[in-house]
């Protein structure tokens, strides 16, 4: 079975600019933000498309932002920001 298929959870990685957006958060904020991730990675489809990019997604949950985007076959999630209100 190919590791792309249906059940597996996407491997979550963050550029640069998000990585420096995570170091900062508190650790409130970081335990936020792992169940958005875990969320996330249960079903990427369900983010919503960004409003300027169509590349990108834009997932809301709990008052945590990250915008991201798959590869081709779904198996990386490269988020490019994070925000945590």
């Amino acid at each position: 079975m190919p590791k792309h298929s249906q059940g597996r959870r996407p491997r979550i990685v963050f550029v640069e600019p998000a990585e420096t957006q995570v170091r900062i958060l508190t650790i409130e904020q970081t335990a936020r933000l792992d169940k958005a991730l875990n969320v996330l990675a249960a079903d990427p489809a369900a983010a919503k498309p960004h409003a300027t990019a169509t590349a990108l997604r834009d997932h809301q949950h709990e008052g945590i932002r990250v915008i991201f985007y798959a590869t081709a076959l779904g198996s990386i999630l490269i988020v490019t920001y994070v925000e945590v209100d």
